[in-house]
C-alpha cells in the first residue's frame, strides 16, 4: 500500500513538527502564495535537513486567486509565476507529487469551457516542461466542478504521462452533480493523489472521514477495485483529527485484500 501522507501548511510545520516527527508522518505540505514570498532557498533546504525520518513527501500549490485558464493574461501570468516559484521548493524537496487546483467554475465561465481550456493547456504544458526536469507528477485537483468533463479534457490534452488527476472526496460531496461511480470511470486512470476529508454538504469543513456524509464505504469499494492506489493525503484540518482518519484508511487495505483474495 502506499504511504498515506498527512496535510500540513507550511507556516504551521514549526507549531507541529514534534507532533509530526513523533508520528513519523509522510506529508504533503501546504506552501500558500504569502510563504512563496518569504521562503529563500536556503530557508527550503534547512527544512528539508531536518527531515530524519525520510518522510515520502508531496507538495500542494497556492490556490487562492490562482486562475491557470484566465482570459485574463495579467492574472493568467501571476498565477504562473505562482507555479514557478511552487517548483522550485520542489526541485529542493523532491516530492513524488504536486497538486494543483485546476479551478474551472461552469457559472464563472458561464458554458465557456473552450475559452478557459485553450489558456489552460497552454500554462499546464509550461507546468510539466519543468516538472519533467525534476521528474515531478502533477495532478489536477477537483473544486467546484460539477462533473468530470473540464479535467479529463484538459488531461487529455496536455497529454502527459506524468499529468493527471487528484479526486478531492470532501469538494466531490460539495459540488458535484453526478456520482462518484462517474467520476472514477471518467478519471480514475488519470489518478494520482486523493484527498481524504468529509463535510457535512454544507461547508468545506475538512473533518476526519466518517464525521460527515462522504460515502466512504462506496469510495473505498472503488479503489479496492483498482490494481495499484494512489498517494493517499488527508486533509482532516485538526490534528487530533489525523489518527481517526489513518485508521479509516486502514478499511481501505482491507477491502483491498478482500477483493484480490476472492
Amino acid at each position: 500500500m502506499e504511504p498515506v501522507h498527512v496535510h500540513v501548511p507550511y507556516h504551521a510545520l514549526t507549531e507541529y513538527f514534534d507532533f509530526i516527527r513523533n508520528g513519523r508522518y509522510d506529508l504533503e505540505i501546504y506552501v500558500s502564495a504569502n510563504v512563496l514570498d518569504q521562503l529563500k532557498k536556503s530557508d527550503v533546504e534547512s527544512f528539508a535537513e531536518r527531515l530524519d525520518w525520510n518522510p515520502a513527501l508531496t507538495l500542494h500549490a497556492p490556490f487562492l486567486d490562482m486562475n491557470p485558464g484566465s482570459v485574463d493574461s495579467l492574472v493568467r501570468s501571476a498565477t504562473q509565476t505562482r507555479f514557478r516559484q511552487l517548483l522550485d521548493v520542489a526541485e529542493v524537496l523532491r516530492p513524488r507529487v504536486a497538486v494543483f487546483h485546476a479551478a474551472y467554475d461552469t457559472w464563472r465561465y458561464n458554458g465557456q469551457q473552450d475559452t478557459w481550456l485553450e489558456n489552460s493547456v497552454e500554462t499546464w504544458r509550461t507546468v510539466m516542461d519543468a516538472a519533467s526536469t525534476i521528474s515531478l507528477r502533477v495532478a489536477v485537483e477537483n473544486v467546484c466542478e460539477e462533473n468530470p468533463d473540464a479535467i479529463r479534457i484538459l488531461i487529455e490534452k496536455v497529454d502527459c504521462a506524468d499529468f493527471g488527476f487528484c479526486f478531492d472526496t470532501g469538494h466531490f460531496n460539495l459540488f458535484s452533480k453526478v456520482t462518484m461511480e462517474q467520476w472514477f470511470e471518467s478519471l480514475g486512470s488519470h489518478l494520482v493523489e486523493v484527498h481524504l476529508h468529509d463535510n457535512d454538504g454544507t461547508g468545506d469543513s475538512h473533518w476526519a472521514p466518517g464525521r460527515g456524509t462522504v460515502n466512504f464505504d462506496k469510495f473505498f469499494t472503488l479503489m479496492s477495485k483498482r490494481a495499484s492506489l494512489p498517494v493517499l493525503t488527508i486533509e482532516a484540518h485538526h490534528k487530533d483529527d489525523v489518527e481517526t482518519s489513518l485508521q479509516m484508511v486502514k478499511m481501505l487495505t482491507i477491502k483491498k485484500k478482500r477483493s484480490a483474495d476472492s
